[in-house]
């Protein structure tokens, strides 16, 4: 199985909930489930515990393990496995016995994203029916710097996150705010990031997010490329990156920015780039060895494809050791083509990565 899922109108989509105790996920959960927003929507909570949704908002007891709520959305508890639970809501969907329109997974504060994710590439029954649509954490902006020097998997939450919440920006100063989202960049820098006041959080904004989809535009946060090139002037846009001849050897180390000196993250990101093609073959064989090795630190990795003698752009992304590729639009007449490829996980070595790429250039 590869990590390419089919854009398909009628699969349901799923939106994973992740962020470490005490961050604020319960309480967005719970404006979703409460609010007439005209979505029905089914969230499966990991575990009910004192984190989990208040009973009064439940309208049936707890034996029940499918609960409908009186906006038209359902909540399910996973007390077994995940995989059981989609299986029973997609048979029930299908039996005309429950609606809704997506899926919204809550993980349990201490619980790593990956293997929730993976789920959703590992079963072709689950695959075929539902698409994963993007992982969202949540970060509590007076605990986080804590949390991330102490908790490691608060820091695999970032790492696999689309979009990142800051929650409680109102309860810190301007400067710990910046200091804490720099450091979050600088973990992830393909992932939005956004300050939320769970009261007036626009759902809208958390749904349809195409976290998971192959597609052209790679965002990698400016703040990230401009940290780590002091020098260098291309990379303060988004899109001006990849007009110069950067290779691998741009550096993107962590010590360049002085917010992470005293940070010793395990989980980090870098980015390679080149305006020379890839060998195929070559490329091939070497991002195989490497998921062999590497993949369980892995935890995203996404690119633009410069292929020797390939017209279009190749796009590919992978969860740990599960990894696709697929063609994406032709490069423009005018266009320079380009590499651009971030990876994301814990403790990677970066030379490696990087001499290996460099090597399978033409």
């Amino acid at each position: 199985m590869t990590v390419t899922q089919a854009q398909d109108n009628k699969m349901v989509p799923v939106t994973v909930l992740t962020g470490f105790l005490g961050a604020g996920k319960t309480t967005l959960l719970k404006r979703i489930l409460t609010e007439f927003h005209g979505k029905r929507i089914a969230v499966i909570e990991n575990e009910f515990g004192p984190e989990s949704i208040d009973n009064e908002l439940l309208v049936q007891d707890n034996d029940e393990e499918i609960i409908e709520l009186n906006n038209g959305c359902v909540c399910c508890t996973v007390r077994g496995d995940l995989l059981k639970t989609l299986t029973d809501l997609k048979n029930r969907r299908q039996n005309n016995e429950l609606n809704f329109e997506r899926v919204i997974i809550e993980t349990t504060g201490v619980a790593n994203p990956g293997p929730v994710c993976q789920t959703f590439f590992m079963d072709d029954d689950i695959a075929a029916y539902y698409r994963l649509d993007a992982v969202i954490t949540v970060v509590d902006a007076k605990h986080g710097m804590e949390t991330l020097d102490t908790q490691p998997e608060a820091q695999k939450q970032v790492g696999f996150a689309d979009k990142i919440l800051i929650s409680k920006k109102d309860l810190v100063s301007d400067e710990e705010y910046n200091r804490l989202k720099a450091r979050l960049v600088h973990m992830n820098p393909r992932a939005e990031i956004t300050a939320v006041h769970f009261g007036e959080a626009d759902i809208g904004k958390l749904l349809d997010i195409s976290g998971f989809n192959l597609n052209s535009i790679l965002d990698i946060d400016p703040q990230f490329l401009q940290n780590d090139h002091p020098d260098t002037h291309d990379h303060h846009d988004h899109h001006h990156e990849h007009g110069h001849e950067c290779d691998a050897h741009c550096d993107h180390d962590h010590h360049h920015n002085h917010h992470h000196a005293h940070h010793d993250d395990e989980i980090g990101a870098f980015v390679f780039t080149s305006n020379k093609p890839f060998d195929p073959q070559r490329l091939e064989e070497f991002l195989s060895g490497v998921v062999q090795v590497f993949g369980p630190d892995l935890y995203r990795y996404k690119g633009i494809l410069y292929m020797k003698g390939v017209k279009q752009r190749m796009l590919f992304q992978g969860v740990h050791m599960l990894m696709g590729a697929e063609p994406g639009k032709l490069w423009g007449p005018k266009e320079k083509p380009y590499n651009k490829m971030v990876f994301i996980g814990r403790k990677l070595p970066k030379d490696v990565f990087t001499n290996g790429l460099t090597q399978c250039l033409v």
